[in-house]
């Protein structure tokens, strides 16, 4: 397990906790008392800690490196069942980019999601979940076969944005990515959306457009990183912290201002603490969300989706 900084405290007791099974075990000492009163403050401190988390520190928990990626919530939720889909047909196959058929609870789905790498050579691979537009005009290609053979899409987002590369400008990342919204408003299917991770910028929106929105309770969703703002602003990354407050980019903070429909709860510490557990919370949500949408008709699903986005933004002075 890696710790973040914040998380130190807590490193000690596990390792002080370790230490005390291990006397017990090679010894006659009986310690359980001892183990007992350090697993006390250990759920104590955990508790502590995680309950008043800043919006700095939630970034950092959905950066992760043990946290669940988009696949590790396919296999989890699909099982055996996802076929992965290549190819934009125009260009070619996004790594950073995955997209597939697969069940959920016997439900079919076309679920499409950035996928991060887990060392450096998936990192590469996978550009470190920066679709390029190839990515998007894939998604877009597969949400659209959905929409023929009337299937329900599903979004997991996890990307610090759509790759800025020169490469990517030539191609036309800004007209995919704004194709993708156009093309999302007004699909004839369901789409249910779940940000898993990072939400970053258009990198996300490019697959965010859905008629219902979650977002896992220790993930960010804004138009900038906290980084990036701070670099804008004071010229320097070591205003982050004070950039992540002000960019009010927290699950909570979005279920505030309405931009998102619900929050999915994770265990204490986070999904990567006990991924089963955040794997059915994830799966029961889908599922809800979707029950909530299959009985609409088309006419009254894109009505209902068109005017949840055209309500947002709006302000009395």
């Amino acid at each position: 397990m890696e710790y973040l900084d914040f998380e130190l405290p807590i490193k000690e007791l596990e390792e002080q906790l370790d230490k005390c099974l291990i006397i017990g075990q090679e010894s006659d000492v009986d310690v359980t008392n001892t183990c007992k009163q350090i697993n006390k403050k250990l759920e104590e401190t955990k508790r502590k800690i995680y309950k008043n988390l800043t919006a700095w520190q939630r970034v950092q928990l959905s950066r992760h490196p043990s946290r669940p990626y988009t696949m590790d919530h396919v296999r989890a939720l699909c099982g055996d069942t996802f076929l992965e889909l290549f190819g934009d047909r125009g260009f070619k196959d996004d790594k950073a980019m995955i997209g597939g058929l697969g069940k959920i609870d016997g439900q079919s789905f076309m679920i499409v999601g950035q996928q991060k790498g887990f060392n450096t050579k998936t990192r590469q691979f996978r550009n470190f979940g920066m679709a390029n537009p190839e990515g998007y005009r894939k998604a877009l290609r597969l949400m659209k076969m959905a929409e023929k053979f009337d299937i329900p899409v599903l979004t997991l987002i996890d990307t610090p944005g759509a790759y800025p590369g020169l490469e990517a400008e030539e191609r036309g990342q800004g007209e995919a990515i704004a194709r993708n919204i156009f093309e999302m408003i007004r699909l004839k299917v369901p789409i249910i959306t779940v940000i898993v991770g990072e939400g970053a910028s258009g990198g996300a929106l490019g697959i965010g457009v859905g008629d219902k929105v979650y977002m896992m309770e220790n993930t960010w969703y804004s138009v900038i990183s906290p980084e990036s703002c701070s670099s804008i602003l004071w010229k320097s990354w070591e205003y982050k912290e004070q950039a992540a407050e002000a960019l009010k980019l927290t699950s909570a903070d979005m279920k505030k201002q309405k931009l998102v429909d619900d929050i999915i709860p994770e265990p204490l510490g986070g999904a990567h603490y006990d991924r089963e557990t955040a794997f059915k919370t994830v799966e029961q949500y889908i599922m809800k969300g979707f029950n909530e949408l299959k009985d609409l008709s088309t006419e009254e699903l894109i009505a209902q989706r068109m005017d949840k986005y055209s309500k947002m933004g709006e302000y009395k002075e």
